[in-house]
């Protein structure tokens, strides 16, 4: 593909309908702001930063998502500290109530009363739920969180969780706090977030074992990502077995990324992995988890 316009056609060829972009954010204005200045001018979270390719308008990136064929994607947000989930559990939702194709969506951070909102949130709609243990700094593991790992099992709706150290470590990341959620939770419809890089063969350890984890192809793959976090070869026939087992979605972290949205759909052709399991990665996969 040479730009965002040849994706329609991309996606035609498969077969599909479309896509599923299970990774993919929309922000309360002023909070999108000071996410966006982090990302440009980098920081302790950040490393160095990257430019942000659809620094647009909410209106133009919904249309861009439109004219690209995304026809389901959630606007992931996340706390990192005590007392803002809530009000963006009600932000989320909104905007999924007045945006078609938008999957209703909600977090949560470690506090009291998270239960309650957790649960508010599944009564509310909420079909997928976000959490950042690297910008949250917070320990999956905690107390506060035992009810809500609890109800979320019980919901199978899918939680992303960015549990790895990109884009520079820090929190309570790694593979170990998480598999001990998933061992007191083992039903948990867990999707890890960029294929867990770079801490891959842990990650893909824990979505082999557990049903019901999965990984995003979040930045994965692209040129950008294999300068620093190539995807080691050894896993490739591992990519592909959990792909054409529901086990591997689709997600672009769209609109913070460094390139076109083309590039992430180039860079998961290019793998050779086959047409069908580009189309299980890009639609199916992601509907059967969303259903």
């Amino acid at each position: 593909m040479s730009g965002d316009a040849d994706v329609p056609a991309w996606w035609a060829r498969l077969g599909l309908p479309g896509l599923i972009d299970l990774h993919v954010h929309f922000l309360p204005e002023r909070m999108e702001r000071r996410v966006w200045h982090h990302f440009r001018h980098g920081g302790p979270l950040m490393g160095g930063g990257w430019p942000i390719t659809y620094e647009w308008p909410v209106e133009q990136r919904v249309a861009r998502l439109r004219e690209l064929g995304v026809r389901t994607f959630p606007a992931l947000a996340y706390a990192h500290r005590p007392d803002m989930a809530a009000d963006l559990n009600a932000w989320t939702l909104d905007f999924a109530r007045r945006t078609p194709g938008c999957l209703p969506s909600a977090t949560f951070y470690p506090e009291p009363g998270v239960a309650a909102y957790v649960r508010r949130a599944l009564d509310d709609g909420a079909r997928i739920f976000k959490v950042h243990l690297q910008v949250g700094g917070f320990d999956p593991r905690a107390a506060e969180l035992t009810e809500v790992w609890g109800l979320l099992a019980e919901a199978g709706v899918p939680v992303v969780v960015h549990a790895s150290s990109v884009p520079v470590p820090g929190g309570f990341v790694g593979a170990d706090p998480v598999g001990a959620v998933l061992r007191r939770h083992p039903a948990l419809r867990l999707v890890i977030a960029h294929l867990g890089m770079p801490e891959y063969d842990p990650f893909f350890e824990l979505a082999a074992r557990y049903e019901r984890v999965a990984l995003d192809t979040t930045m994965a793959f692209t040129d950008f990502s294999e300068k620093g976090m190539p995807f080691p070869a050894r896993l490739r026939p591992a990519l592909l077995d959990l792909g054409l087992a529901g086990k591997v979605v689709l997600g672009s972290d769209f609109p913070t990324i460094p390139y076109a949205y083309a590039h992430q759909l180039d860079a998961l052709a290019r793998l050779d992995l086959g047409d069908a399991w580009l189309r299980a990665v890009c639609w199916h996969n992601g509907a059967a988890m969303i259903r």
